[in-house]
Formats: C-alpha cells, structure tokens, sequence
C-alpha cells in the first residue's frame, strides 16, 4: 500500500485559530494512525499580509498542541523556481497562455455575461492569439469548454461540476507571483502528497486543481473536505463565540491534550466515546468517520473535557504547566513531593491551569487573608474554644497522618460535643482564608505543624479581636 503523506499548509497573515488547528489535526492524526508522513507548508506568497510573527505564532501552537512534522517548514517564497518551471510545462504544451486584458476590459466581458445571464467571467480573448511574454501579461491556465470535472470526496462523497462554468483561471500574476491553486497543486505534487484533508471552503477550488494535476499529468490525492466550527448560534466562528488563537486557550489554562480531543470530537465521531487521550485517537482515527455536518464550538464543553484530562493526568504532568499560572502570582515551584500532593488535592475541582493556580495560593503563602463572608460567618466567637482545644492537640501532635488527625478531631468533637462542621469551617478558613478547599484532614497533612499552627494562632487572635 502506497504510504499515505498528509499536510498542512498555514497562511501566515495571523495566529492559528481553532478552525485551522483542528485541520492540522485531522491531517496529523491520520498520518500517525496509517504510519505516514506529516508536511508542514507555509503558504506564504500573500507577501504584503505574511509576516514573521504570525510564523512563529503558528509554530508556538503547533508545538504546544505537540504536533510535529516529518517534513519541512517548506516557504512558497522559496520554491518560485520550481513554479517557473512547471509554469512553463503549462505554455509548452499549449495548455496555458499569455494574456493581455487590461482589468477595465475583463469587467467589460463580465458585465456582458451578466447581462446575458451567464456567470462574469473571462471571455477567453487571448486564448488562441498566442502572445509572447511582457511586463503586462498574466498567464492563464486553459481551461475545457466541455464535460465535467468531478471530485470523489471521502467525506461529502461525488461532486460534478460543468467545466463551462469555468474561466480560464490566471495562474500567474503580471508580477511573477504565481497564484493559490496553482502553487497549492505543484507543491502537493512535488512533495508527494496523496491525501488532502481541508476545510470545506476550498470545495470550489478543487475543480481547478483537478484540472491543473490533469494538465500536468500527475494522479489526483484523496479530497476529503471538512465542515467548518461554527458557533452555538449556527454562524461562522468568530471571536465572540471563543474563536481566539491556539495559544490563547493555552494561556487561559486549557491542556493541548483536552483541547485536541475537544477539536478531533467536534468533526468525528468513534461511538458514543468523548474522552480520548492522545495515544487512542491516534489508534482509532479514520476519514470515514469524519461527519458531514457543522462541528458546534462550545465553550462550557471544551471546559468540562479539560476538567476530565487534569482529573485524569498524573500530578507530575501537571506541573510544568501550572508553573506559568503560579509564577503570575509570585510562586516559584520545582517539581517536589509537595507539589505533586497540592496538585493532587486540587485536580478533582479544577477545571482549568488558571483555577488550579488560584486554588493552590493557601499552600504556598506566608499570609493568609480571610474571604469577609467566610470571616464573618465562621471566624465568630463560637468557634474560638474548638479552634483553641485543636491548636493545642496539633501542636502535640509529630505525625500528621490522616487517621491521627482524625483521632484528634473526634477527641475535639467529644470535648466541645460539637459536630465535625462546627470544628472543619473555621478550620478550612484559618487555614485557606476560604470556604471551599479540598478535605480538611489533606490540607491539614499538606500544610504541616510548620504553617497549621501559625495560621490558627492567627485565627484565635482575630476571633478574640472580634470579641473586644
């Protein structure tokens, strides 16, 4: 079997949108899958809109989405060589011409098609004049007058259209560019690529670049074109429904892992299963469970299935990660067994980086300040007793195990005859300066005698405070 080659060609004109990463996904999953190769391609002959910047923005996120290449970065605005030369393959063999339409002449051939009901398009005036080349000529490909072209489309199956419908296309501009289909089809032949897998804005595209392999004589790659995200309200994706570059989503605290089983799920389906890590996407992913309708971007499901990949990663994955969230508010972490236990007690209530980070402040300040509404309700003269009995116990306390606190709470509970709630609240504030925290005994066994003990001295003084 021929060894399947797949690509992904970026316009460096911005930063890669989720729309273009789930394309370079689909692309990478399945060359993975078929032990194929993976091209990466810069289509960068939009001179005046490319920019090295957006390069650079397009690697950042191709990387952190830990997708690589077997080859290139390949630059169109390195290859004009390669597109002279089969440029003029197209001239020799009568199947291109100069053309010297003015762009005031062209709309005049477009205004008359109109008015004769036809579709505006070129009229083919030069087509047989057999110009030489000037300053001022473009090259047009010569397209059939007759028949049909038809794609075979894994994904939206047989499509024809009527080559009457289309004009003979430039190829190349007055100023030596050459233009998209044309150098989208001689790179995929000269790079070997028999498997295109796009968005389906290039469907139209498609019967010109037929006819262009034709022309050249090269064998036709499997089309596969894609629905295309769309927002919850069925519109094209746009910023306001979350269509923000790759990295943003990084730096929001979303894992490259969750947001490519996020993106893979929003076009392809294997069963009922939405939960998929990296390894067994690459087992299961094919084209011909790739549906035909619009994927619906969601932005409460894309945070729900990063809940699910911080649950379900190791403590020590996460770690370098969260260190950028961490560092934000001033804390240097390595990875150590303190962090691996803060992490731990944090992941099942975690729904990104970001709340992970804000959640693990307690563990790691050296003072700690009170939420007022949990001050207010907890922090109360009620609580100034138990808090006091506790303090004393854990400070004579030398092993922080969970079954030890244990014991010292029930003995609190059976001194004071209060419920484990009436001791755990004013606790869990003293000791994270919130309500909400994981178990109380964890952070306890976490935290240690070293910064327990200061902090609910602390919360004595501040009750006692409130009494006077």
């Amino acid at each position: 079997m021929e060894q399947i080659i797949t690509r992904f060609p970026p316009s460096p004109t911005g930063y890669l949108h989720v729309g273009g990463a789930r394309t370079a996904i689909f692309n990478w999953l399945y060359a993975r899958h078929m032990q194929g190769k993976f091209v990466l391609r810069i289509e960068d002959t939009d001179t005046e809109r490319s920019t090295q910047a957006s390069v650079d923005a397009i690697f950042e996120a191709l990387q952190w989405l830990g997708i690589d290449w077997d080859e290139g970065p390949y630059f169109q605005t390195q290859r004009f060589d390669i597109y002279r030369e089969y440029i003029q393959k197209l001239i020799d063999s009568n199947q291109a011409y100069y053309c010297t339409c003015s762009p005031e002449q062209i709309d005049i051939m477009r205004q008359k098609a109109m008015a004769a009901g036809d579709k505006p398009r070129y009229d083919g005036s030069c087509r047989e004049k057999g110009l030489d080349k000037s300053d001022k000529a473009v090259v047009r490909f010569k397209a059939p007058l007759t028949g049909t072209t038809v794609v075979e489309d894994v994904i939206k199956g047989h499509m024809v259209f009527q080559n009457d419908e289309l004009d003979d296309f430039i190829i190349c501009r007055s100023d030596g560019i050459p233009t998209y289909n044309f150098v989208v089809v001689v790179d995929d032949i000269t790079m070997n690529i028999n498997t295109v897998i796009r968005g389906d804005d290039h469907v139209m595209n498609t019967p010109k670049q037929i006819l262009l392999y034709k022309a050249l004589g090269s064998p036709l790659p499997t089309f596969g074109h894609v629905p295309m995200v769309l927002g919850n309200d069925r519109a094209r994706l746009s910023k306001r429904h979350g269509a923000m570059s790759v990295t943003a989503y990084r730096d929001m605290g979303f894992l490259p892992g969750a947001l490519i089983n996020y993106l893979v799920r929003l076009g392809w389906s294997h069963g009922d299963q939405e939960f998929f890590t990296r390894d067994e996407l690459i087992d299961v992913f094919n084209l011909e469970n790739i549906g035909r309708s619009a994927g619906i971007f969601d932005l409460d499901k894309l945070l729900a299935l990063n809940a699910e990949h911080i649950m379900a990663a190791s403590p020590g994955d996460l770690v370098d990660p969260l260190k950028p969230f961490l560092k934000k508010a001033g804390i240097e972490i390595e990875e150590d067994d303190y962090i691996l236990q803060v992490i731990e007690t944090l992941q099942p209530r975690s729904k990104t980086l970001e709340d992970m980070a804000e959640a693990a402040l307690f563990y790691y300040l050296s003072d700690i300040s009170y939420e007022e509404k949990a001050a207010r309700k907890f922090l109360k003269p009620a609580a100034l007793e138990p808090v006091k009995i506790l303090t004393e116990k854990l400070a004579a306390l030398e092993d922080y195990s969970h079954s030890n606190l244990e014991e010292v709470f029930k003995a609190v509970m059976d001194e004071t005859g209060l419920k484990l709630g009436k001791i755990a609240q004013p606790v869990r504030v003293a000791l994270t300066g919130r309500t909400a925290s994981p178990g109380i005994f964890e952070i306890i066994a976490i935290l240690g005698p070293n910064r327990v003990i200061p902090r609910l001295k602390k919360a004595i003084q501040f009750i006692e405070n409130r009494e006077s």
